[in-house]
């Protein structure tokens, strides 16, 4: 990985990783149509250039009529933005089935490459669509916790140097439990090594940083807090299963008086049983309850593997594109100048870092979330 830093070594990043028509369940005056704000980007003189947020601003713009109203809604009306995609949801996967219903009705006929051909096309478009709803429910969950997302890099790039004000990084940390919280501390110190507990001084030192590394850091660090995310779920889940078949096996005792003969050899030889459990139950229950970093140390490599893999092709999608909005040029979204050598704080690394995480965590709740409702694509 080729960097250039001044103050200190970049580490190794970590290994664990078509326009539909319009809807009728859904009614949008035209005034809210695409009313995208824009973010506030303030170039100061020289080597003082930075950005700033005046409102909410994602890099990647919405590519469908759905994107576009529900955009309009979160904009307009966000008290009402869970039930728009609710009804969006369901309109797309109602479409999508008819599409696929018609193309099997019609598998015998003479229009079975055409009805095939549609609902491929219905397929992607939905696709899309369902990747737009995703994004603005990312961007929804960042807004709620007052954190705009960092807009294209080549609006806060003055003179070769980046500056993201303000910093949030109180904001982006607050949405974590403790544990999660230290094991996301470990990861910056890793990827750009800025210590938890660093000085002013150490935070407002200049480095300097290909954008090309830069991207690399920023999509490690979205699949690191997917990971996180899964990681932290399952390990909550189990710690519940042991606690209730802890309480279920107290609630199963029986005394010896209301045993039979036959009862007391099961309970003799399930004594034994128990004592022998109790020895597994011991390591299991330091495994459960001791720290999620000792948690997750004890994963083989298979399930390190299961963990950290995105569970659908349109999360796949929505990473790839809006790093490349975020980090391309503008004239081509998929065509980063990987070669700019940018000047930049440790600040401003540690909020991207800080921005990459949390979006991957939203991404695993989205995936859950629309799912549900919406079947999404295998990875």
């Amino acid at each position: 990985m080729e960097h250039c830093l001044t103050h200190h070594k970049l580490l190794p990043l970590p290994s664990p990783i078509s326009t539909l028509k319009p809807r009728s369940a859904v009614n949008f005056s035209p005034k809210y149509q695409a009313l995208t704000r824009r973010l506030t980007v303030v170039a100061g003189a020289g080597a003082s250039s930075h950005c700033e947020f005046s409102s909410l601003n994602s890099p990647l713009d919405p590519r469908t009529r759905s994107g576009k109203d529900l955009s309009s809604v979160l904009q307009n009306h966000p008290q009402l933005f869970h039930l728009a995609v609710a009804q969006e949801l369901k309109q797309l996967a109602d479409e999508r089935q008819d599409a696929r219903c018609r193309r099997n009705l019609s598998a015998q006929s003479h229009e079975a490459c055409l009805h095939r051909r549609i609902a491929q096309l219905k397929e992607q478009q939905c696709q899309i669509a369902v990747e737009d709803v995703m994004y603005l429910l990312i961007f929804y969950n960042f807004s709620e916790v007052k954190v705009p997302l960092v807009p294209k890099l080549s609006k806060c790039i003055y003179n070769d140097r980046l500056e993201i004000l303000p910093a949030k990084d109180w904001e982006l940390e607050s949405i974590y439990s403790l544990e999660v919280l230290e094991m996301i501390r470990e990861h910056v110190t890793t990827v750009i090594g800025l210590r938890a507990n660093s000085s002013v001084t150490d935070n407002w030192a200049m480095t300097k940083i290909t954008r090309q590394t830069l991207g690399q850091v920023y999509v490690a660090s979205i699949l690191y807090g997917y990971f996180l995310k899964s990681v932290s779920l399952r390990h909550r889940l189990e710690q519940s299963l042991f606690l209730e078949s802890q309480d279920l096996h107290l609630s199963c005792r029986t005394s010896l008086q209301e045993m039979s003969p036959h009862g007391i050899k099961s309970l003799i030889f399930g004594h034994i049983g128990k004592i022998q459990s109790e020895c597994v139950g011991s390591n299991r229950l330091e495994k459960t309850h001791g720290k999620l970093k000792c948690y997750v140390m004890g994963f083989d490599p298979e399930t390190l593997q299961r963990c950290a893999k995105l569970r659908s092709e349109e999360s796949v999608n929505l990473i790839k594109n809006h790093c490349c909005a975020l980090f391309g040029d503008d004239a081509e979204m998929g065509s980063p100048e990987t070669d700019q050598v940018i000047s930049t704080s440790f600040s401003s690394l540690k909020r991207l870092v800080l921005e990459a995480v949390a979006f991957g965590s939203f991404l695993w709740d989205t995936e859950e979330c629309i799912d549900s409702v919406y079947k999404l694509k295998e990875n």
